[in-house]
């Protein structure tokens, strides 16, 4: 059996939940042949693999989002089908995508030469007479070309061949994957570790680089996509009750949800190294820096936390490369409110120091279902994490009454943070109750064992619904 994984801004290139989630699942599954399209933004970016690639991995491609085919292919006049596919695509509601894949499949054009041509200026200036006259008409054209290039460069690339395809994610890997589905007729399962369309939407909304006029067109570019892959794919997999909800609320058909949550191997989290200071109390985060994570708000609350108890130690580990500025800004604020303490670890083995931590913090604006949460109680942690995605549903229990894990604070709440930390902290035997009912969550929710038992389950009746249509 062989499984395409397509998946977006991730593995095997830069660390993470996602990415650490698919490696740990393609080395359980030892007989599944895989195969990974990974789709990255351009060339330019780091070729570096941040894994090592199992070895039933037996292909990585990449395809990239704005690439450059200028000259290369003829320009080409749409037959009506073609036209009325495409202006549906662009301003309409009853789309049909298979047209629109077919396109792809049989014409050999140029993307540049297309976004250039007479066909798409006529859709545009028909669009922007009916609604947008109040903005320059160039400005207009020129952002609906950027918001259609990368999607056709995704729509060029060749199928490639499996039996099952795995979209990790609605957005560009999930209509690469009902693209691959529509030509060559095989199952697509799709997985979310956060919803795509509400994360694209609130990025947008915040997006200095989308003019206010033209967000409504972006986000509804990507709701369009999103609707195309709950309504193609099979299976549509989420890691928690309240993401399957939001699927199920932007237009997935129910019957096709499904949870299938996080898991870790708690075997590796048994004999962790210990804290040998006495008087110390070490506070450890396992995260990326970057500003989604809002590092700088976890340094604000430990500097206040710190006035006030000298004890505290505060860990960063994670990579520092993915966004050096912000890394840099990050260690800048140390640096500037004179905070002693705090350090960056960049990229470690998180074993060889969680076990010497007191307490974890996660301080996020958005998460699905954290894999380091389910590490941290996996050692017997205390967590401190904001108010996103299942964090919640972690710390305080959704189905048992092991109790409460640790502390849960509003985004980007520092002072909120602060009083967390300054708790945790006093109170040692509150850190052992919290560590051993996030334990006992984590065991009787999210063991590797069970999680992937499910994924090679699926693949396997997917596999089998296969062979009986051929």
């Amino acid at each position: 059996m062989k499984v395409c994984i397509i998946i977006e801004g991730s593995y095997p290139y830069v660390t993470g939940g996602v990415s650490g989630w698919l490696q740990q699942m393609m080395l359980k599954l030892k007989e599944i042949e895989f195969s990974i399209l990974a789709i990255k933004a351009s060339r330019n970016e780091s070729m570096e693999f941040k894994y090592k690639i199992p070895d039933n991995v037996t292909e990585i491609r990449n395809v990239y989002l704005l690439d450059d085919d200028y000259g290369k292919k003829k320009r080409i006049s749409l037959s009506k089908r073609y036209y009325d596919a495409f202006q549906s695509l662009f301003f309409g509601e009853a789309l049909d995508w298979n047209i629109i894949f077919e396109f792809f499949r049989d014409k050999d054009i140029s993307i540049n030469s297309f976004l250039g041509g007479k066909d798409f200026l006529e859709m545009a200036k028909t669009y922007y007479n009916h609604n947008f006259e109040r903005v320059v008409f160039s400005e207009f054209l020129w952002t609906m070309r950027s918001m259609y290039l990368p999607l056709f460069m995704i729509l060029k690339q060749k199928p490639v061949e499996a039996d099952i395809y795995h979209s990790i994610s609605t957005g560009y890997a999930g209509i690469l994957g009902c693209m691959q589905k529509s030509l060559l007729h095989k199952p697509l399962i799709l997985s979310e570790h956060g919803i795509y369309t509400r994360e694209r939407e609130e990025e947008i909304i915040k997006a200095a680089w989308v003019n206010g006029v033209y967000k409504d067109l972006w986000i509804q570019q990507f709701k369009k996509v999103s609707d195309c892959c709950y309504q193609n794919a099979d299976v549509v997999t989420s890691l928690y009750e309240g993401a399957r909800e939001l699927q199920i609320e932007l237009g997935c058909p129910r019957e096709k949800t499904r949870i299938i949550p996080n898991g870790v191997n708690l075997n590796d989290f048994a004999n962790l190294a210990k804290k040998e200071e006495e008087n110390s109390i070490h506070i450890g985060a396992v995260l990326r820096v970057t500003p989604i994570k809002d590092v700088k708000t976890m340094i604000s609350a430990f500097s206040i936390a710190k006035l006030k108890d000298a004890r505290l130690k505060l860990w960063i580990m994670g990579p520092l490369d993915e966004s050096p500025q912000y890394a840099r800004e990050c260690q800048n604020l140390v640096h500037d409110l004179k905070i002693m303490d705090v350090y960056f670890m960049d990229k470690v083995n998180v074993k060889d120091y969680i076990g010497k931590m007191d307490m974890l913090v996660l301080s996020s604006l958005s998460e699905g279902q954290p894999l380091a949460m389910l590490e941290g109680f996996a050692a017997k942690k205390p967590f401190i994490t904001t108010n996103v995605g299942n964090c919640p549903g972690l710390i305080y229990g959704e189905a048992d009454s092991y109790g409460d894990a640790g502390i849960v604070v509003p985004p980007m709440n520092v002072t909120k943070m602060a009083e967390a930390m300054l708790k945790i902290a006093k109170e040692e035997d509150t850190r052992k109750i919290m560590g051993e009912a996030g334990y006992k969550r984590v065991a009787a929710h999210h063991d590797n064992q069970d999680v992937f038992k499910q994924y090679i389950d699926l693949y396997l009746s997917m596999y089998k619904i296969n062979e009986r249509v051929g």
